[in-house]
């Protein structure tokens, strides 16, 4: 009698096994639907390797999340509970539940750009509350419609391979499905670890579309054997990624007649407890939370061009003058230098002490005070020091100073860097172009993180928190004021909306 009980309990096992397989199987198909989603979100690869590992990609990681699924739900309720009725009831309301918070997460890719999780968990949030003040009634109705749809699927699937399980066993097509998505999920991942050592954008550029996904790479197995040189790998990667320049998008800068109050920004070498003394009493306040380089290149690249350092040889591009500042009308911006060492770096810039008549003037001066009598005639007034002087930090900051009521507001509440600078004052001269700038225009409220990149080290800075992601996968999390070290892993939504800046330079 036990003996038959226990083949009785084993026979039932094997049943609840073999229907859990096809009843994942089909929520396969059915989460192909919903992961197509993200594809949709995302611009289509522009050459056959790209669609080819896009196909294996999608089959063979969306066949493993649903099988990882049944692993964790399903097959521990046929093992411990073994009674079909309620294992199959349990099993759709399972997979309904998790379908529902896949199309959530594909909702909500398609929307902000990245995955739900902890680390994105405000944002979330806050689109979702948009959604429910927006149109509550709507909301609600849309979402009890598709569990509701849902939930019958399930059940119609749950029910349908109960029944036909055994014509499912004999159709023999579920070695050919084995076969294709196990080949898949294989493929993708050998096609992943080629495309990262040759450095292919089309394909490793997909990396993330999927939820929980983690493609093998090549850099760190093929050092490992000394099979790829990581130091020219850098170099490579660095010659391939390619910003186009923003002021260089010429038809958007777009320029016309306002009248303002003259605006002035002197750039000093620092501010001196002596000069800081001497700007109070001419009216300017302190101006903590601006961040700037620590070294002159990078600086004047960020000042002048609005542009990244990205290699050693963008240094050579401030021997020639901004492309934007011929498109500019006359008495638009004026660029001078007082200062020696900066005059020899931009060979560019007018011979002689002078200050034209501009609505905007950029003066580098050393010694702001000693020549204060030639800038009694600016309203506004900004001083800034050139570079930081943490030697750590590729992006540190520095106290500025300020004269300009609307700015100094706004500043109060968001920080500044170098790359404000242009967008800041060809906006206040009557240019409209602070959507093909990396930086933001100081007098608006800005939409998104700051980003700033220096031979491959990504900085993303947004109130009081900056992460630093460098070229070896590294990265650090710090308090942008005090730059002390921050217990917190990677925010990965706030790199994401940062890079969200390189998108319109790149259309």
């Amino acid at each position: 009698m036990v003996i038959e009980q226990n083949l009785s309990l084993v026979k039932k096992v094997n049943r609840l096994l073999s229907w859990g397989h096809w009843f994942s199987f089909f929520n396969v198909l059915l989460a192909l639907a919903v992961t197509s989603v993200y594809w949709l979100s995302e611009p289509s690869p522009e050459t056959v390797l790209g669609w080819i590992y896009l196909l294996c990609y999608w089959l063979g990681h969306t066949a493993f999340l649903c099988f990882m699924f049944f692993i964790v739900t399903v097959f521990p309720l046929s093992l411990i509970f073994p009674y079909q009725k309620h294992v199959r009831g349990l099993a759709a309301l399972l997979a309904t539940v998790g379908m529902v918070v896949l199309i959530f997460d594909a909702y909500v890719y398609a929307n902000l750009g990245y995955h739900i999780g902890s680390t994105s968990y405000h944002q979330t949030i806050e689109l979702l509350r948009q959604q429910v003040v927006t149109n509550l009634r709507n909301f609600v109705l849309i979402v009890s419609c598709v569990a509701a749809i849902l939930i019958a699927i399930e059940l119609v699937i749950s029910n349908y391979c109960w029944k036909k399980n055994a014509r499912l066993k004999q159709s023999n097509i579920s070695r050919p499905l084995l076969v294709v998505f196990i080949g898949s999920f294989m493929l993708s991942h050998v096609i992943h670890i080629y495309a990262d050592a040759r450095l292919k954008w089309d394909v490793t550029r997909l990396d993330n579309v999927l939820p929980f996904s983690y493609p093998a790479t090549a850099k760190s197995f093929l050092a490992r054997y000394q099979l790829v040189d990581l130091a020219q790998r850098a170099q490579r990667q660095a010659d391939r990624l390619s910003i186009s320049s923003p002021e260089l998008s010429l038809r958007q800068l777009q320029c016309s007649a306002t009248q303002t109050d003259p605006i002035l920004v002197l750039i000093t070498n620092q501010i001196s407890n002596e000069t800081a003394d001497f700007m109070r009493q001419q009216g300017l306040r302190w101006h903590e939370q601006h961040f700037a380089p620590n070294n002159n290149a990078e600086a004047l690249l960020h000042l002048l061009y609005g542009q990244f350092l990205l290699t050693a040889d963008s240094q050579q591009q401030l021997q020639q003058s901004p492309a934007f500042i011929d498109q500019l009308p006359a008495n638009t911006l004026s660029i001078d230098s007082k200062s020696a060492s900066i005059t020899a770096m931009l060979p560019w810039l007018p011979q002689g002490p002078q200050i034209e008549e501009a609505v905007a003037t950029i003066i580098f001066d050393d010694s702001p005070v000693d020549n204060w009598t030639a800038y009694q005639g600016f309203q506004h007034i900004v001083v800034l020091p050139l570079i930081s002087k943490q030697p750590t930090f590729v992006l540190a900051p520095v106290a500025a100073m300020v004269r300009w009521p609307k700015l100094h507001e706004n500043l109060e509440q968001h920080g500044s860097q170098h790359l404000d600078l242009l967008p800041t004052l060809l906006s206040s001269a009557g240019c409209r172009a602070e959507e093909s700038w990396l930086g933001d225009n100081l007098l608006r409220r800005p939409a998104l993180p700051k980003l700033s990149i220096s031979m491959q080290d990504i900085v993303s800075i947004r109130k009081d928190k900056m992460v630093v992601l460098r070229q070896d996968g590294s990265y650090g999390v710090w308090s942008a004021g005090t730059l002390l070290p921050l217990n917190e892993k990677l925010d990965t939504p706030m790199l994401t909306d940062a890079l969200k800046r390189l998108e319109p330079a790149e259309k």
